[in-house]
């Protein structure tokens, strides 16, 4: 959630990387970045930004830190009667949660781009399997997503969707 930690790990790193390709005389291209998963790291994007060359969401974590709950113990407890009572629009931990989450996201994906324009970002979890949460994140600007393998169709699918109707509407 602090940028110092980002900071430290990649100032560890570095040196090893550079060490270890001079002994084997290769060159690897790499990029270093980091998950967003915490809420305080989605509100200082713009400093994790200046070490990072990209971002990940991990919405599970997210959107469990953002409700503050656990999603183990919401889901088997009280989770599916808020849905049920319309207290909830939907299960946050199956649709991205716009309102919340999605605004963290969207701040983050902002600031951290204002920081580094070329910064690649995108999300892992439940929600990049998820049709409208695809088409969300399409619409913030993430560039990639990363899902369980049985969700990946799925995922294919959501995107070319998001992407078609972008350029349907351009027209």
């Amino acid at each position: 959630g602090h940028v110092n930690e980002l900071k430290r790990q990649r100032d560890q790193l570095e040196p090893v990387a550079k060490q270890v390709m001079a002994e084997r005389h290769m060159q690897i291209d790499y990029k270093f970045g980091t998950m967003i998963e915490v809420p305080r790291a989605a509100l200082t994007a713009d400093e994790i930004a200046e070490y990072a060359q990209f971002f990940s969401f991990g919405t599970n974590d997210l959107t469990q830190m953002t409700f503050g709950i656990s999603r183990d113990d919401a889901e088997g407890k009280f989770l599916l009667k808020y849905v049920e009572q319309k207290l909830l629009p939907d299960n946050p931990f199956q649709v991205l949660d716009r309102g919340g989450v999605g605004k963290l996201m969207k701040m983050a994906v902002e600031s951290g781009r204002n920081k580094r324009p070329e910064l690649e970002i995108g999300i892992c979890g439940e929600h990049g399997g998820e049709p409208s949460s695809i088409q969300f994140c399409h619409q913030i600007g993430l560039k990639y997503v990363s899902a369980s393998p049985y969700r990946v169709p799925v995922a294919r699918l959501a995107a070319a969707q998001a992407a078609l109707g972008e350029a349907t509407r351009d027209r």
